[in-house]
């Protein structure tokens, strides 16, 4: 029997509420498919801090490295605002993507059925169905670039730099293009190859590496104008590349039209087997420990890291049938409409369980 070991960070806020009900739906498609699962708990961002003094302790990577993949929660709260920039919880996510080696981030956007009303966009614009993927570049850009303050004839000034090479794009490029080769062979590169010299380099090298893929058609929009076109017509999309920074913007953009950040998951991953999976929504503490988080995204994270990084497509697909099985008949009070049953977090995570 095939046996996987996973890091688990719960992290704060909902974090150890939605992530108790991931592992529950795991554990059952476990044991319906055929394999086993081991968990290994660590600390990662403000409870890190709590225990630690710093949001990522050197056990966390240690631990991460020696699991086949890793579920996370989520990190932060204003209970450690008045942190440092370089100790806060989110530099704790920041630093277990470099640990890791977490290049791509993979972001789903994709409208269930029975959710179609919360979108914000017309029926007749969303279609039969919407199912776009965003590829992310994850770890260079302007957000890894030179930054600093100076002064300019005494006036106070700050600068961020955008700068990639090609075998970073490459990488990231080669992860979208795999990606449309699975789904419907089409690849959208976005940039802001009219102004910005990275934009160029990276549709210079996109367009000589789809000459490895010429199956997929490659096609290339501008930022601003793929920022239109996804409320505009975004069925025209499938697998999307692009940026840090614009990845960052457009996938919560593209989020959105899904209709609740609740259903959002996500992966970013190395390039090989092992992975980080977690929902795309915050640690909302707010309501932490109300028994009303959704936990569906943390769910479908784990859908992705079945898919992504322990090769259980079939395990994957099952989780995904019973999350769209559920929603037909209970909501977590954030996606609750009038005909359906209004649960908590755990019943959510009972009825998904019992449909796998």
């Amino acid at each position: 029997m095939k046996k996987y070991k996973i890091a688990v960070l719960k992290g704060d806020g909902i974090g150890p509420e939605i992530v108790n009900e991931a592992v529950k739906v795991l554990d059952k498609t476990a044991e319906k498919f055929g394999f086993e699962v081991e968990y290994d708990e660590a600390l990662l961002g403000g409870c890190a801090i709590d225990a630690t003094g710093v949001p990522l302790p050197e056990e966390t990577i240690a631990k991460c490295k020696a699991a086949d993949s890793v579920l996370l929660g989520a990190v932060g709260g204003p209970k450690w605002d008045n942190q440092p920039g370089n100790n806060r919880p989110e530099a704790g996510l920041l630093g277990i993507r470099g640990a890791l080696g977490l290049f791509a981030n993979l972001r789903p956007a994709v409208i269930f059925e029975p959710l179609k009303s919360a979108s914000p966009l017309k029926p007749e614009i969303i279609g039969d169905a919407m199912d776009i993927m965003v590829v992310r570049e994850l770890t260079g850009g302007i957000y890894f670039g030179e930054r600093g303050r100076l002064e300019e004839n005494g006036i106070p000034a700050a600068y961020d730099t955008e700068k990639y090479s090609v075998p970073e794009i490459e990488r990231i490029g080669r992860v979208a293009f795999d990606m449309a080769m699975k789904r419907n062979k089409k690849l959208t590169s976005v940039d802001k190859a009219n102004v910005l010299e990275s934009s160029r380099l990276w549709r210079e090298t996109m367009i000589r590496l789809s000459k490895e893929y010429p199956e997929v058609e490659l096609s290339h929009l501008y930022v601003d104008n793929c920022a239109m076109q996804l409320v505009r017509n975004p069925k025209q999309f499938d697998v999307i590349v692009t940026s840090n920074i614009f990845g960052d913007i457009l996938s919560d953009e593209a989020s959105m039209i899904s209709g609740s950040i609740g259903m959002l998951s996500s992966a970013s991953l190395s390039g090989e087997k092992s992975g980080l999976y977690e929902p795309i929504h915050g640690s909302a503490p707010d309501i932490a420990g109300q028994g009303i988080a959704n936990p569906l995204a943390t769910i479908l994270s784990v859908a992705m890291m079945l898919r992504y990084s322990l090769d259980e497509p079939q395990a994957a697909q099952a989780i995904e049938n019973a999350v769209a099985e559920a929603l037909k008949t209970v909501r977590t009070p954030d996606i609750y409409t009038d005909g359906t049953r209004k649960v908590s977090t755990s019943e959510m995570g009972d009825t998904v369980a019992s449909l796998i």
